[in-house]
């Protein structure tokens, strides 16, 4: 190992996946000179083992489902999946596991990109070890930025690790098709693992600990998704835990708390997620190595006036496009920090302020159908202490649901706060409503008053006039 010389930078951004990305991007449009820390590929966890090669698998799903809605397409759509060309596709939307792309993109916008494995090593300073074993040291002389993500968290069942389990990583990169996989959990992942492999070909299980899938959610958005896997084939069980999992001559064996033996080719466990913040020299600041790390709105390490956290690693809300926005706002703040800003917009709402993790984070569960929600669900409305009323519709109600396919089936909720007439939060439910999502997004973050929500006029005939359906059952209770 050699020690190199010690380089100094405006910022320092350990971790070049989508969240990294921004903040450089954010410090570079300032003017700051920056460098980016990335021990793996350039793109991060999204680009390669989740959000692009999940929806990559997922498409040709969806697209079949809806198809076979629709008379005139439905006897055409019969067959099944084409497995390798799901795959290959897949595989494009990944450059195949190269980063090239990316790293032009970083050196595009003119950020100096350090190969190996980064960790602070006291104020202000990061040392990355190279893969030649070479040692640079950089210092940020306004700041340093934790963006290192999260990893799948692994249950302590005894032995695990010699079955070689798959977490989110291998099952969207699995280049083959298992005959039988079990999945065990009942989120995100897990109901989109489910829905993509049981369309691909594979026999299977899901194991949910809870009472259904989806437990984030509105409880009829997991209901559906339930009801959906089992009529396309799979075994959803809930209550259900794992005791012991071994491998015994390829073949996976799980026990249930019930007793069952189930056999499967693999086993994916999503179960949840854990900061990649144990080897990052936390404990050279006074942090604990392997926790999450608090901020403040502007996403600066409480305590720690240099130190910054954006991304899964501070917890707030573990979704790309939610990382990415907090990217923005924490470039924005660095920038505004560094040139001297005297008064930062911190206040709700706010130019430096990440408000929109308290109040307004949409998210898409890409299943058949897809659920999409943002902002409170009518418990949580209730549990913080807002004096709220759930609305529910059916889409079978909206005539743009009916061409848009034969039984569209799906279910719509918004929570509506009685004192300021604003909603709390919107949930959709059905087939294509991941693009409708938005919407609900811009009405909860503006908090735009259901009197004008009047005057939002829905086009016909479209599936967004669930809005109308919604504002005259909120009128009509």
């Amino acid at each position: 190992m050699t020690e190199t010389e010690t380089i100094a930078y405006d910022v320092v951004v350990l971790g070049a996946g989508p969240v990294g990305e921004n903040v450089a991007d954010r410090t570079r449009a300032a003017g700051l000179a920056t460098a980016v820390v990335e021990s793996e590929l350039v793109g991060g966890e999204c680009s390669y083992w989740a959000c692009m090669p999940s929806k990559a698998l997922l498409r040709p799903v969806i697209a079949q489902a809806d198809a076979r809605r629709l008379p005139g397409l439905r006897q055409a759509v019969q067959g099944p999946l084409d497995a390798a060309a799901v795959l290959a596709r897949r595989n494009y939307f990944t450059s195949d596991w190269h980063d090239d792309g990316q790293v032009q993109w970083l050196d595009g916008i003119g950020a100096d990109l350090y190969r190996g494995h980064g960790r602070l090593a006291g104020p202000r300073q990061v040392t990355v070890t190279g893969p030649d074993g070479d040692v640079t040291t950089l210092t940020a002389r306004h700041a340093v930025v934790v963006a290192t993500g999260s990893r799948a968290q692994l249950p302590g069942l005894p032995g695990l690790a010699d079955v070689k389990p798959w977490t989110s990583r291998e099952a969207t990169s699995s280049q083959t098709v298992p005959g039988r996989l079990i999945v065990v959990g009942g989120g995100v992942v897990a109901t989109e693992m489910a829905t993509a492999w049981q369309a691909l070909g594979s026999q299977v299980t899901v194991l949910v600990r809870g009472k259904g899938l989806l437990s984030r959610m509105e409880p009829f958005a997991g209901e559906l998704v339930a009801e959906s896997l089992t009529e396309a084939g799979a075994d959803v069980r809930t209550g259900t835990s794992v005791e012991s999992v071994t491998r015994e001559n390829g073949t996976v064996v799980a026990v249930t708390d019930a007793g069952d033996r189930l056999e499967a080719d693999e086993i994916l466990f999503a179960t949840g997620r854990a900061p990649r913040t144990d080897d990052i020299g936390l404990e050279t600041v006074g942090l604990e190595p392997g926790s999450w790390l608090p901020v403040d709105d502007s996403l600066r390490v409480t305590g720690i006036e240099w130190l910054y956290a954006t991304g899964d690693v501070n917890h707030r809300a573990l979704l790309t496009h939610q990382g990415k926005y907090q990217a923005r706002i924490a470039g924005n703040a660095i920038a505004a920090r560094a040139s001297g800003v005297p008064l930062l917009e911190t206040d709700p709402w706010g130019a430096h302020a990440a408000t929109a993790d308290h109040h307004a984070v949409p998210q898409v569960v890409f299943t058949d159908p897809e659920a999409a929600a943002v902002g409170l669900s009518l418990a949580e409305a209730e549990q913080a202490g807002h004096r709220v009323r759930g609305v529910d519709v059916e889409f079978s109600s909206v005539a743009g649901a009916g061409l848009y396919a034969d039984g569209y089936k799906g279910r719509a909720r918004m929570v509506v706060d009685l004192e300021q007439e604003i909603l709390r939060g919107v949930t959709f439910v059905g087939p294509g409503v991941g693009e409708l999502i938005h919407s609900a997004t811009v009405a909860v973050a503006g908090q735009v008053p259901i009197s004008r929500l009047w005057h939002a006029v829905p086009s016909y005939p479209t599936v967004s006039e669930v809005w109308l359906r919604l504002l005259e059952a909120y009128r009509d209770q």
